[in-house]
């Protein structure tokens, strides 16, 4: 049976025309309002610079600790910005490699991996402090060492932990000073298996050591001279036994894609922002007590360690 009859067809072509008009109508107002709803909550029209950071500490405090940064970034550029906790060392790099985050709080050895795998990745910025870096090895009291210029011996018969194993001033370069000092791998040079911390970073490593669960650990200097001066840990309970030479270390990557999400000239302004900051909130999220310029081949010496013990190609 036909709905419409040959004389009805023009009423009918008539009043689906109607019906579609009024349903193209609609369909704009809503995807008008919800354009509308979307640029009120982000003004920068949906685009986004995304931080991380590696958690060389407790993953926990990573929010708020970076939330001054995100703050004053926005503000000084005129962006959305945003903080995404990274669980790891190696995800902040795969996250970075993906473009998921464009601005990055690397290690020496996450920061050489991550551009290393983005062509076009800057290191832009790091801590007053990051071109002369350093590890300390500590020890728990019962050892009965103290702090010595030489490299002690006597620990190749002790337990020993690093912290991460893609950390810097945890692993790396410890691992490549304790090479140079004593000929062997750590794993050779030491009696007992090496240990790493499986979660948090060198605070989990400083802990480890002065409770006495392992009786020796590396970890950087900053963390270990911060958690010192917060009480968290006592000198006597973990002293320092040995410091490695200096080394450049920490530094802020950005990602290429920044230029393409807020136009060329981009990473320049970002960079200056930084180098220019003198926020004190901002500047405790990184531990240190200004930021200076960074730039890539102020690193090819951890790329070069990381070849030579085998952690890199």
């Amino acid at each position: 049976m036909k709905l419409f009859n040959s004389g009805n067809r023009s009423i009918a072509q008539t009043m689906m025309g109607c019906l579609s008009s009024i349903a193209i109508a609609a369909t704009a107002v809503t995807l008008s309002s919800c354009g509308d709803k979307e640029e009120a909550v982000d003004g920068s029209g949906g685009k986004s610079l995304v931080i991380t950071a590696i958690p060389d500490e407790k993953v926990s405090d990573q929010e708020a600790k970076f939330k001054a940064l995100q703050d004053f970034l926005a503000e000084e550029l005129e962006i959305d910005v945003s903080f995404s906790i990274s669980a790891d060392y190696t995800a902040a790099v795969e996250r970075f490699k993906n473009g998921e985050v464009h601005l990055v709080w690397f290690g020496g050895l996450t920061g050489v991996q991550a551009r290393k795998a983005v062509p076009g990745a800057r290191a832009i910025a790091q801590g007053d402090v990051d071109p002369q870096y350093k590890s300390y090895f500590i020890a728990h009291k019962s050892t009965g060492l103290a702090k010595s210029d030489v490299f002690p011996e006597a620990i190749k018969d002790m337990t020993f932990t690093f912290g991460s194993k893609s950390s810097t001033s945890g692993r790396l370069m410890p691992t490549y000073f304790i090479m140079k000092e004593t000929g062997k791998s750590p794993d050779d040079y030491f009696s007992k298996p090496v240990q790493f911390q499986a979660t948090g970073g060198h605070d989990a490593t400083a802990r480890a050591v002065a409770s006495g669960s392992v009786q020796v650990g590396a970890l950087s200097y900053k963390k270990y001279d911060s958690m010192i001066a917060d009480g968290e840990i006592s000198a006597e309970d973990a002293p320092i036994i040995w410091q490695t030479p200096y080394y450049a270390d920490y530094n802020l990557t950005a990602h290429p894609a920044l230029e393409e999400l807020f136009g060329e000239g981009f990473i320049d302004k970002l960079q200056k922002a930084l180098v220019d900051c003198e926020d004190e909130a901002v500047l405790k999220a990184f531990n240190r007590d200004d930021l200076i310029p960074a730039k890539n081949e102020e690193f090819e010496g951890i790329y070069e360690v990381a070849k030579e013990v085998g952690i890199m190609r």
